[in-house]
């Protein structure tokens, strides 16, 4: 695995974590756990968010 990808895993698992601590965001756990529609969309989101601010980060460094 090269830099960005392990930086964007780490990254999105704690965004996702962050969003899953939210009851506001996450109220309640789908009947099929982590492989429920709001988990996926959820573990998407995650990964968007980490890619978009590793992305700002270059930008900004550039």
């Amino acid at each position: 695995m090269d830099s960005k990808e392990n930086e964007v895993k780490q990254i999105a698992s704690q965004l996702l974590a962050g969003m899953l601590a939210n009851p506001h965001v996450y109220a309640k756990v789908s009947d099929e756990g982590g492989k429920g529609r709001q988990e996926q969309e959820l573990i998407l989101v995650a990964i968007e968010m980490a890619e978009s601010l590793l992305e700002k980060v270059k930008e900004r460094t550039d």
